[in-house]
Formats: C-alpha cells, sequence, structure tokens
C-alpha cells in the first residue's frame, strides 16, 4: 500500500468506506469466456444471494470505459469493456467463495496460481477506478501532477484548487496549441512529481 492511501475505514473523512463491509475481502481478477462477462457477474450474484454470502462476496464489477466513435461522420458515445475476458471480484477467499466462482458457468479460473488467486494491490484497484479509494494526497496550489489515467493520462498538470472532502483537483494542462484548459480531476488519476 502506498504512503498516500488509506485502509478502508469508516469515518467523517472517509465517507467512500461502507460501514458493514468485510475488512479482509480483497479485490481478486476472474478470466471469463470472452463476451460472457455479464452473464458471470450476474450468475455470481444470483448465487451469492441464494447463499446468504453477501458478507464474503461483496461486489462483482466488469469495468467499463466512455469511448467515441465516429459512425458517418457523427461522434457515438459507446461503452466498451476494459478488460474483456475479465470480472473483477471483492471477496473473502475460502474454500466455499472459491469453489463458488471458480464453479460459476463461463469462469475460466481466477488470475493466480491454481487455486492461490493474487489479489489486486490497492494501487491497481485505484489505477483501475473500481473503487474509491480515500486517498490522502499531500499538494497545494501551484504543484505539478502527472495524470495517470482518463482522457489525459500521461499529461503534466499545475494543480490550480484543491479539494479534499471531495478528493478533487482542479489543473491547467496545456492543450490546443499551448493554450492552458482548467479540467478537473479525482486525486486516483493524478500523481504527484516529487
Amino acid at each position: 500500500m502506498s504512503e498516500n492511501e488509506k485502509t478502508l475505514e469508516v469515518t467523517e473523512e472517509n465517507p467512500f468506506a461502507e460501514a458493514d463491509e468485510n475488512p479482509n475481502a480483497r479485490w481478486y481478477v476472474v478470466h471469463t469466456y470472452s463476451g460472457h462477462e455479464n452473464k458471470v457477474k450476474v450468475n455470481i450474484e444470483k448465487m451469492v444471494e441464494n447463499r446468504g454470502m453477501q458478507d464474503r462476496i461483496l461486489k462483482i464489477v466488469v469495468p467499463t470505459e466512455k469511448v467515441v466513435e465516429y459512425k458517418d461522420g457523427q461522434p457515438k458515445a459507446k461503452e466498451r469493456k476494459m478488460f474483456p475476458g475479465y470480472v473483477i471480484v471483492k471477496m473473502v477467499v475460502d474454500n466455499e467463495t472459491w469453489y463458488l466462482v471458480r464453479n460459476t458457468q463461463g469462469v475460466t479460473g481466477f488470475v493466480g496460481h491454481g487455486s492461490d488467486p493474487i489479489p489486486l494491490s490497492d494501487e491497481e484497484v485505484r489505477r483501475m477506478g473500481i473503487e474509491k479509494i480515500w486517498i490522502d494526497l499531500d499538494i497545494a496550489k501551484g504543484e505539478t501532477v502527472k495524470v495517470i489515467n482518463g482522457p489525459f493520462e500521461g499529461m503534466l498538470a499545475t494543480v490550480e484548487e484543491v479539494n479534499m472532502e471531495k478528493q478533487l483537483v482542479k489543473v491547467l494542462i496545456s492543450m490546443f496549441g499551448g493554450r492552458d484548459t482548467l479540467v478537473e480531476l479525482e486525486f486516483a488519476q493524478i500523481d504527484k512529481i516529487n
């Protein structure tokens, strides 16, 4: 875990944590047949509900992103799977939960070694944007940050305003021929440059 992140705790400073969340749950990557991601998500959710396992299998996510495609010269917004053939599951791994997920129709296995799935790191979860993680970022107006995901990924920006409570920052990004443009980003989308 990086020094800028805290664990998920329900506090006044951390509005993103859920009160009933199991502190032992981690995010795992499940490999599925391509095109079966949403079906796998629904099937796991149904089995979790039927077996009363909501305290051990908490969330199932098929990460998507919005892309703009041009058809007949017209822009069309479309949602696309970020990781085709994969579903991300927040769960506590034990024999029962592993068996339930592993034996869901359309699942080919966990990412990891056989019956030992490897959890995603907090940094991977943050970069993928699948869960809001409270980030204690020490930045101030005038500092330079690097955008690490989203449409401005890889660009450098100058901090104009910081909103700790909402985990947002307004930055100036130089684009369109060197013109500075004010953009609002989430803390999870930036890294401080030391």
